[in-house]
């Protein structure tokens, strides 16, 4: 696991300056491997993101994809730390019945046929179904996430999945257009150590995207709330835990959620700080672009449309009626205006609507990665490229294996690793090893913006040390 350096203080004296310059000199015959960024981050210095290199950044962009690990989707890129370093260790799974390997994968997707019989390995599911074709979608929820790692282990990913063996596939990546694009383009930096920073699905990572934190509802119906055995394994599996906070799919009282929504059910307004807060409060300018949003505020949702996708609408600044929901909650169509006309705010979010976020089940990974590659190509035609850092991340892991286990910070997480791929003028061009999570988007816009971090774990996430440059 990379260590996480405290701020260097400023030198604030000649003598400190001279004893520095003499240390430099003593390492200065030191080699440096180019072709790999920060396998060994010692020496961080996150001071260079509070100098000014980092005004250079007017522009953040992220855009937010759904469900898949780093290793279902990128685990053949060249140099990352990808399937070829799996061992068998990491990757045979264990049949929580018996407490012995499976003889096979266990399968539970009747859509492939004939049914596939495999190892007890990763394997390559366009070998068995396209690339272009749907799975499909697999548990990916609060408890079980966390039983899935195994304290590190990753080996009760197929028993514990409602889609058994296919956790284990993957993808070739040099079947994704995305994949073609990072290896033509100059600009790009590869996170191969970045993990969603909440266990389970995609409303608790949404939700700590833009807060850092878990909510939680202490006047639920006791019909949403988990009931745990003395081992903390859920018996009754619902949206909250035991101590009232909510972990798995939930809607907001707001619109839109769903029509046939139970209203007891509908999350009262948050109250606690969002990073949207913190811009509107330093006048930074932001929006939180979404597919499909005017349909649903209309009342006639697309039918891929993904309410628990739209974080700030749970939100009371952001309440029905409200001017800021008005200002800053817009649909991608707003989105795709202000890029062509050079309008963007300075702090962009761009979810992207069902058919194009990749999320097994009801979408494919083709059509997602396709939508990726002409969104980022016309990203660097606009005008807003040249002081522009895209972020692109999926929220969490969708249920599909990673090698690698996430490290241990607290009760919420992190999750598994996801891809993480910085596109910018300011990309450290490469693979970067350090570590980051979900939080290192909001301790890069902190940092960048001079705002107070929203919790411990932004503040203690590395804000991209390593992935930018400013030279």
């Amino acid at each position: 696991m990379n260590t996480t350096y405290k701020h260097l203080h400023p030198l604030r004296s000649f003598a400190v300056f001279v004893c520095l310059i003499a240390a430099l000199n003593i390492v200065s015959g030191c080699s440096k491997d180019s072709s790999l960024l920060n396998s060994n981050p010692a020496g961080i210095n996150k001071e260079n993101h509070d100098n000014k290199g980092i005004n250079k950044v007017d522009h953040v962009i992220v855009i937010y994809m759904e469900n898949h690990s780093f290793d279902n989707l990128y685990g053949e890129f060249p140099g990352a730390n990808g399937l070829a370093n799996a061992t068998p260790l990491q990757y045979t799974q264990i049949d929580t019945a018996t407490g012995t390997p499976y003889a096979t994968l266990p399968w539970s997707d009747p859509s492939f046929v004939p049914i596939p019989v495999l190892p007890n390995a990763p394997f390559d599911i366009g070998t068995l179904k396209p690339i272009g074709q749907t799975t499909r979608d697999l548990v990916h929820k609060f408890y079980q996430e966390q039983n899935q790692i195994d304290g590190g282990k990753m080996d009760h990913f197929a028993a514990i999945s409602d889609a058994k063996g296919l956790s284990m596939g993957y993808y070739h990546t040099a079947q994704l257009p995305m994949n073609a694009l990072l290896s033509d383009i100059k600009d790009y930096t590869l996170c191969d150590n970045f993990f969603h920073s909440a266990f389970g699905g995609s409303f608790l990572n949404h939700i700590w995207l833009i807060s850092a934190q878990t909510p939680r509802w202490t006047g639920a119906p006791s019909s949403m709330v988990s009931v745990l055995d003395a081992k903390g394994n859920p018996i009754v599996d619902k949206n909250l835990t035991p101590d009232y906070y909510v972990v798995n799919t939930s809607f907001t009282v707001n619109n839109p959620h769903p029509s046939t929504a139970n209203p007891a059910t509908l999350i009262p307004n948050l109250t606690f700080p969002t990073i949207g807060d913190k811009l509107s409060d330093k006048g930074i300018t932001w929006a939180w672009y979404s597919g499909g949003w005017n349909d649903a505020l209309a009342g006639h949702p697309g039918p891929l449309f993904q309410f628990h996708h739209q974080p700030f609408a749970f939100f009371a600044n952001y309440a029905d009626g409200t001017q800021a929901k008005a200002e800053h909650l817009k649909d991608e169509a707003d989105f795709n205006i202000a890029l062509a006309n050079g309008t963007l705010p300075a702090v962009t979010f761009l979810k992207p609507y069902g058919i194009d976020n990749e999320h097994p089940g009801y979408t494919d990974v083709l059509t997602g990665d396709t939508y990726l590659v002409d969104l980022v190509k016309r990203i660097k035609a606009s005008s807003v490229w040249k002081d522009c850092v895209v972020i692109i991340t999926y929220d969490e892991h969708g249920g599909f294996w990673d090698h690698v286990a996430p490290p241990v910070i607290d009760r919420w997480g992190p999750g598994s690793r996801v891809p993480g791929i910085i596109i910018s003028p300011f990309a450290n061009k490469g693979i970067d090893h350090t570590q980051y999570e979900t939080e290192s988007i909001l301790s890069f816009i902190e940092k960048r913006w001079g705002l107070t971090p929203l919790g411990t774990r932004d503040a203690a996430a590395d804000p991209f040390t390593n992935a930018l440059k400013w030279e």
